[in-house]
Order: structure tokens, then C-alpha cells, then sequence
């Protein structure tokens, strides 16, 4: 199994509100949000964490490279980096994708703060859900996105559509984490030849293209986007000890 981080952000909105390192640099529970990540997925000894990070970002470089040399709390980082300056989070997979496609991936946003244990128990679900489906994307039922994107299901858990606003009376909405096969890739591929523009209408033509994906529920998942969502995540974290 590989991990994929999308770290390419500009974090426009962190700086207007004074934060003046990039944004998968800013700490969190004493460790930057990427370096979190990293140990996380170190733990399920991926074969590879692949990261697309903006090229301008050298803090960001120079952690990562630090990272790939000596690991993190003692465990090797299978680690490779992308440099890359992108429009959105699905050019951001795009710019990668080519160090994906040969096996099942789980993929996330720097900025996308879950709970550990919830998360092992996410990746223990991935050998019996991806036996008969595409992929297992998380879901939950705090809404805590600026933009959030609600998610309907069948009542076996089965993703069924995509919105932009909750007029169908969707229970969750996208938790930002990711596990596909590699050959939803060719769909990501058409989607950039076409000019899409955005993470969720890749998710939208995973569903028209008639791939199956299931959700997996997580309790909470919280979007940093904001200086405050910072202190919202230490307490939530701190709640999980």
C-alpha cells in the first residue's frame, strides 16, 4: 500500500490572518501538520508516501528531505517528494499520479486532522472493502468545511452521490481521506483533459464512470484552514488521549 499527501496549497488564507510559515509546516500538537501525517503513515509500512508539496515552499522542501534522510521517532520514511505549483487538489493527485498507479493508495490533505485510532481502524477495514469495491473514502457527520461536500449513501455504506449543498438530505460529508485502486486513476486523467477544476467533480466522475465507493465513518475530521481550526484541533485531539 502507498500514501499520497497533497501538500501544494498556497495557504493564501493562513497568511492574510498572519501566519507566516506554509501551511503543512504549522504545528500541531508539537509536530508540523506534514510531519504528523508521515509518522502516522509510517506506522502501516507503506511501500512508498508520495507528497506533491508547492516548489516554492523550501521550509517545506528542506523538512521533507530532512525526513527521507533520517525518519521520524526512529522509523524509516519510504518518502518521495514532488515538487510542484498546481491550481487545485486534483492537479495536485494529477502531478503524482504516475508514482501511484501500480498498486492501492490512501490518500489525504496536509491540513486534514483525524483521530489515530479511528484512522488504523479505517486502514484494518481496506483489505475486506476493496475485495469487492474501487475504493473507501472517509465520511463523517461533523460538518466543519467552509465548502463542505455532502455525501449520500445507500444503507450498505455505498457512496451514491456527490453535493455542493445538503438539499437531499445527505447524513455526512467528505472527510478528506482517500483510499482508491490505482485504475481510478484513468478517470482523474480524463478529468483533466477536460478541464475540470476541482477534487470533488473527480470524486462525482468516479460515480459516473461506474466505479463503486464505499464510505468509511469517521466520528470527526477537521479541516485547517484558519489560525482557529488550530486550537479546534489541539482540543480535539487532546480529547482523544
Amino acid at each position: 500500500m502507498k500514501f499520497a499527501i497533497i501538500a501544494a496549497g498556497e495557504g493564501r488564507r493562513m497568511a492574510e490572518e498572519g501566519m507566516t510559515v506554509s501551511k503543512p509546516m504549522l504545528r500541531l500538537g508539537g509536530e508540523p501538520l506534514i510531519g504528523r501525517l508521515l509518522r502516522i503513515f509510517s506506522v502501516f509500512e507503506p511501500s512508498e508516501i508520495v507528497v506533491v508539496c508547492r516548489a516554492s515552499h523550501a521550509d517545506v522542501i528542506g523538512y521533507l528531505e530532512e525526513c527521507g534522510r533520517e525518519g521520524i521517532g526512529g522509523r524509516h520514511i519510504p518518502l518521495r517528494i514532488v515538487k510542484a505549483t498546481t491550481p487545485s487538489s486534483m492537479h495536485s493527485l494529477e502531478a503524482m499520479s504516475e508514482y501511484l498507479g501500480d498498486e492501492l493508495f490512501v490518500l489525504t490533505t496536509v491540513d486534514t486532522i483525524f483521530d489515530e485510532a479511528a484512522f488504523s481502524s479505517y486502514i484494518s477495514s481496506l483489505e475486506s472493502s476493496l475485495e469487492e469495491y474501487d475504493g473507501c473514502f472517509a465520511v463523517t457527520g461533523y460538518v466543519d468545511d467552509e465548502k463542505p461536500l455532502y455525501v449520500k449513501t445507500d444503507d450498505d455504506g455505498l457512496i451514491t452521490g456527490f453535493y455542493d449543498s445538503n438539499t437531499d438530505d445527505c447524513p455526512y460529508v467528505s472527510g478528506g481521506i482517500y483510499a482508491m485502486k490505482a485504475d481510478c486513476l484513468e478517470v482523474l486523467h480524463q478529468c483533466v483533459a477536460q478541464g475540470e477544476m476541482r477534487m470533488r467533480n473527480f470524486q462525482r466522475a468516479l460515480l459516473r464512470s461506474g466505479k463503486q465507493i464505499m464510505s468509511y465513518v469517521f466520528p470527526k475530521i477537521i479541516d485547517v484552514d484558519h489560525p482557529s481550526d488550530l486550537r479546534v484541533a489541539e482540543q480535539f485531539l487532546a480529547e482523544q488521549v
